[in-house]
């Protein structure tokens, strides 16, 4: 599933597009990607319209169009944005192709576990403005981690870290990268957090989110060389501060890892 630095990432391959007007559109209107949705509506109004900007928050994407058009792009699991030469031609999991002259503005999807929502209107769509704030925003704040952990007091810090609606666009290698930071173990009730260790919480999610837009959400690559990331994917994995063997485990129905010595 990509977080919330490769959303970015993939959000920016549609800045080939910018202020280019779109001069015809292919999409697989029937696929369950665009369920909800009139794609009939966006295919007959947006031939015309200029691709204004875009931005990314959690695991979404917005793209604002002139003629007050916006569009949704949730990824998914396998869903993925990319720019290809004009004269492209859709592939079976191309669901949707914006062309314009100089490019084509693809998304794809082999799976369909993604989302493509349209909407018109001059202010954008109320399912984007009802998002929480993201982790790196001013409006994230200690003492709305503490409240949080505090109404899940029994579940797994792990699994909180997870929930969408609390740390939008962390997914699982962040969270245990978090975890680690904070020295934490992942398996800990959030009901047991002491107010030191939910701010510790707080600032290492606001420097891992920071620092995975730095890295992978400029060029895809991996984030830097001391990150518990690296240690994390291995087999016999161990820890980059004291090298112990990490320990595995699933916890919130995600593969979890951590170190069993610094993170108690």
């Amino acid at each position: 599933m990509p977080e919330l630095a490769e959303v970015e990432y993939y959000r920016k391959e549609w800045d080939a597009g910018l202020r280019r007007t779109i001069t015809r559109v292919a999409v697989h209107a029937e696929k369950r990607l665009f369920r909800g949705g009139d794609m009939t509506r966006l295919a007959a109004q947006m031939p015309g319209a200029k691709l204004l900007g875009s931005e990314a928050r959690a695991k979404q994407m917005l793209f604002r169009f002139s003629r007050d058009l916006w569009l949704g792009v949730h990824l998914g699991m396998t869903g993925k944005l990319r720019a290809e030469p004009p004269d492209f031609a859709p592939g079976r999991h191309d669901h949707l192709v914006l062309f314009q002259k100089s490019c084509a503005l693809v998304f794809t999807d082999p799976r369909m576990f993604g989302r493509v929502l349209f909407h018109e209107g001059r202010q954008p769509p109320a399912w984007w403005t009802a998002l929480p704030p993201a982790v790196t925003a001013p409006e994230f704040t200690p003492e709305l981690v503490r409240a949080f952990l505090q109404k899940r007091a029994r579940l797994a810090v792990k699994a909180a870290l997870l929930v969408q609606s609390a740390f939008p666009g962390v997914g699982n290698w962040m969270a245990d990268e978090i975890l680690w930071r904070a020295k934490i173990v992942p398996g800990a009730l959030c009901g047991t957090l002491t107010k030191a260790r939910a701010a510790a919480l707080w600032r290492e999610a606001r420097e891992v989110c920071n620092g995975a837009l730095a890295t992978v959400a400029v060029d895809f690559s991996d984030p830097p060389d001391d990150w518990f990331y690296h240690e994390r994917w291995s087999p016999d994995g161990h820890c980059p501060r004291d090298g112990s063997a990490l320990r595995t485990a699933t916890i919130g129905g995600r593969t979890t890892r951590w170190c069993p010595r610094c993170q108690r």
